[in-house]
């Protein structure tokens, strides 16, 4: 069983455990300033624009969430950015990952901010079997300066 839970002081350490991988899935690295600080960030109950959740499964992290609430110019409740989805290989296929956007939908609207969005890269085919099941692929093409 999955147990989805608000990201906690004391996940830090797996939680970098977590991040890391995914950072290295997507071929990226940050640096130490960067770990701390987003941890900081997503684990401080006065950033409540900002926040994250993990998946457990038999007292273990699997699977972790970071969301990002933010104004939107085309309408009067704000929207969620979900940055960061991520599972371990040995959890894939239990339902984390969809348990996981769950809680960031259910979260979105208890705040009152029911549009999620995220992106992916073309490439990640078994992330993307379970995202058009769940949600609406868009038309738009990211540009990055």
């Amino acid at each position: 069983m999955t147990l989805i839970r608000p990201l906690a002081p004391a996940d830090e350490p797996h939680w970098r455990t977590l991040w890391t991988a995914y950072l290295e899935f997507y071929e990226s690295a940050v640096p130490e300033e960067v770990y701390a600080t987003t941890f900081a960030r997503l684990s401080d109950p006065d950033r409540p624009q900002q926040f994250a959740f993990v998946a457990e499964q038999d007292g273990t992290l699997v699977g972790l969430v970071h969301v990002i609430q933010h104004p939107h110019n085309w309408r009067l409740e704000d929207v969620c950015y979900l940055q960061d989805l991520y599972v371990a290989p040995e959890a894939r296929g239990t339902g984390a990952g969809r348990a996981l956007i769950e809680a960031v939908y259910a979260e979105a609207d208890r705040r009152g901010t029911p549009s999620v969005y995220w992106m992916t890269q073309e490439f990640n085919a078994e992330a993307r079997r379970l995202y058009d099941r769940i949600a609406t692929l868009t038309p738009f093409i990211k540009y990055q300066r």
